[in-house]
């Protein structure tokens, strides 16, 4: 069934958490943290061409109740998976070792321990309200409560401030590209660990960057302009391991390397200099094989929408991003190629009922669009999105409403 998912209160998901815990290992756990999923608003598929983008963290939460071992063991249950306890060693954790969700949490400790950190054997109970399969980065958010629990247990210190939060943000990377074999740039690690209620967090996935400048937080006070974002879960299948991501990924890494250039976040940046950048960009792509010039352009375009978006932002000009937010949709469904009959619907039904911009959000492939609304218009926008839904004969959506929530920490 269909519904609106309400995200679980911080004392919900401790007590969740924990009682699965104490039923699967027969003691109380240390305790608790957790972690947001993320909506992006703009900036899809540029993390990995070091490019930019715009997330916020969801309420929706990740819960993991904790308790270290005196060994090297991992033992872990979960809520979602329905399975009995799984058991990892960590010295036997290497890239293509570990199958399933474990994958997600051990591969977070052997990336801080790739890193040079200690960490021991632990025990984790995992319990969640970021709907899985989304597009809403219930994997990141997995990893990120993960990290801060081992770095709070460890004692390692980098959940203190931002540039350790970064550091954190790198290992769950690492984890979900090399032990869950998924190739994912950073947004999603970033903004589980790095956002802030109230603000959407800019950023900049220049390769060698400092931490304090690749991240900035851009207030985003939708209810003070009357408006709310309505997030529509399709519930159409979400995988991005399945090698269409991949081979996103290694067309924009073959188009670089066409142009002579190290990321196409260079080309977008040239072309942010020029005073008709439209007109300039065929000739630009121009050398490019027919199958990846549209992947590239996609990109480039796409990280001058993150510019225009924020501008907007910036100029307390919240209303007028929507047309930001159809034309990047238009371009992950035509040049991209990562929208799905059920996103497609999503957006047009949502803007025809009123919503002042729409677009898919996340790696694509099925999971959840976005839709900025008036607050008035929310029921009619929601109404029309389920009668669409309902009429094509698609299973019904989930829907929830989108506010910027706090970042990756200690629950209980």
């Amino acid at each position: 069934m269909s519904g609106v998912l309400p995200a679980w209160t911080t004392d919900e998901g401790t007590a969740r958490a924990t009682t699965l815990f104490e039923q699967t290992f027969g003691a109380a756990p240390l305790g608790v943290w957790a972690a947001p999923g993320r909506v992006n608003l703009i900036g899809e598929h540029t993390d990995y061409n070091a490019g930019l983008c715009l997330p916020i963290a969801l309420e929706h939460r990740t819960f993991v109740a904790v308790s270290p071992r005196a060994d090297r063991l991992v033992r872990l249950v979960s809520a979602q998976e329905q399975s009995t306890v799984r058991e990892v060693r960590l010295g036997d954790v290497a890239p293509g070792t570990v199958e399933g969700w474990p994958a997600y949490v051990v591969g977070v400790a052997w990336a801080l321990e790739q890193a040079g950190h200690s960490v021991v054997g632990f025990d984790v109970a995992v319990d969640s309200c970021v709907p899985y399969g989304a597009g809403l980065s219930s994997s990141a958010a997995l990893e990120s409560a993960v990290a801060v629990a081992l770095d709070d247990l460890a004692g390692l210190g980098l959940g203190g401030d931002d540039a350790g939060r970064a550091a954190l943000a790198a290992a769950c990377v690492r984890a979900e590209n090399e032990i869950a074999g998924a190739p994912t740039g950073g947004m999603d690690q970033s903004t589980s660990l790095r956002a802030t209620t109230g603000n959407a967090v800019l950023l900049d996935f220049t390769p060698g960057l400092d931490p304090v400048d690749s991240a900035r937080h851009v207030p985003f006070d939708l209810a003070d302009a009357g408006l709310a974002l309505l997030v529509v879960d399709t519930r159409a299948p979400h995988a991005l391991v399945d090698g269409q991501y991949a081979a996103r990924r290694d067309a924009c890494e073959r188009a670089a390397r066409t142009l002579g250039v190290t990321s196409l976040r260079e080309i977008a940046d040239m072309l942010g200099r020029s005073e008709s950048p439209a007109d300039e960009l065929p000739a630009v792509l121009a050398a490019l094989d027919d199958d990846v010039r549209p992947r590239a352009r996609h990109v480039v375009t796409e990280i001058g929408r993150v510019g225009t978006f924020v501008g907007l932002l910036d100029a307390g000009d919240v209303t007028e991003v929507g047309p930001v937010m159809d034309a990047s949709h238009a371009s992950l469904r035509e040049d991209y190629e990562v929208s799905c009959p059920e996103l497609d619907l999503a957006v047009t039904a949502a803007r025809e009922a009123g919503a002042l911009g729409a677009r898919m959000t996340g790696g694509g492939f099925g999971g959840s669009a976005i839709a900025l609304v008036r607050a008035t218009d929310i029921a009619a926008v929601q109404d029309a999105v389920l009668a669409a839904f309902a009429d094509a004969g698609y299973t019904p959506p989930d829907l929830l409403v989108a506010v910027p929530a706090a970042p990756a920490g200690r629950a209980g």
